[in-house]
């Protein structure tokens, strides 16, 4: 998509959300044609003039200062994360040549501390939520992801495309969503990802549900939280996760899925430890 028109979609969607009462404006008595601020109020809210405003809402208005940046935030009642994503789409980056990323790769003292990790499902994504390595029971909670070739091991495409995740991810649509919200702030961070681009294709064809999340404009780091699973032979998991960006690598991300001592689920995922432990050798 044109970055023109990213930036006139995520200004327009951001504006349509928030009323005319909510941002301390008064009634003037205009009818509106669309829900939300208009272009003036919004100028008038950041500080700056409506011709400016309108250059920036189509793309024409050059780099911005942070000072703009930030009035525009506060006039826009902006999180941190949609914060950073107006910027990377109002900074004018030089042109990238497109070329095919360098595959990640994941350093051996990750690989060893994801197995040391073995009470618990850890692993680790890259860009574009690319799954880079698991250790066994992240591979028996969620899928296995090793089994599949190394071009489609990614997190974004399983809950979305899979059908079992359907059925096996607890409250399916409000993690799908989130993801998607993932993807977003990517592509405003990354707009010349050829690989991106291409998910983003194929997740528009295949998945019913994508393009009205795609079209929210929505934006999200996952940072925490829970999840449930229904998994087909252990039954309910419940896990608060927690994530961490990987020293040395601002583009990995390690995942680990907590559960409560004591607790079902920790007898569940025990259990489910040992059913799929490789079994030694016979001698």
């Amino acid at each position: 998509m044109e970055r023109s028109t990213e930036i006139a979609d995520f200004l327009r969607s951001r504006r349509a959300a928030i009323a005319p009462d909510q941002a301390g404006l008064p009634a003037d008595g205009r009818k509106r044609r669309v829900p939300g601020l208009r272009r003036d109020e919004v100028a008038r809210l950041a500080g700056v003039s409506t011709e400016y405003y309108t250059r920036l809402e189509q793309g024409r208005a050059g780099n911005p200062s942070a000072e703009v940046l930030d009035a525009l935030a506060r006039a826009l009642q902006l999180d941190a994360v949609e914060r950073e994503h107006l910027s990377d789409l109002l900074t004018r980056r030089a042109p990238v040549r497109r070329t095919p990323a360098s595959p990640q790769r994941v350093r051996s003292g990750l690989y060893l501390m994801l197995q040391t990790l073995d009470h618990i499902p850890a692993f680790i994504l890259g860009r574009r939520t690319d799954v880079l390595a698991t250790n066994r029971l992240a591979r028996e909670v969620l899928t296995d992801f090793d089994a599949m070739p190394a071009t489609r091991r990614n997190l974004a495409r399983y809950y979305l495309l899979d059908p079992a995740a359907r059925k096996q991810v607890g409250d399916w649509e409000r993690i799908a969503a989130e993801t998607v919200a993932m993807l977003r702030l990517e592509a405003g961070r990354h707009p010349n990802d050829r690989q991106l681009a291409d998910l983003v294709g194929e997740l528009t064809l295949q998945c019913p549900e994508f393009t009205g999340w795609w079209n929210d404009h929505r934006v999200l780091r996952r940072t925490h939280g829970a999840k449930l699973y229904h998994h087909p032979v252990a039954g309910d998991l419940e896990f608060a996760y927690e994530s961490f960006q990987v020293p040395g690598d601002a583009e990995q991300t390690l995942c680990v899925y907590q559960v409560e001592p004591g607790s079902p689920t920790a007898d569940r995922l025990r259990l489910l430890a040992s059913w799929s432990a490789p079994q030694p050798a016979a001698d």
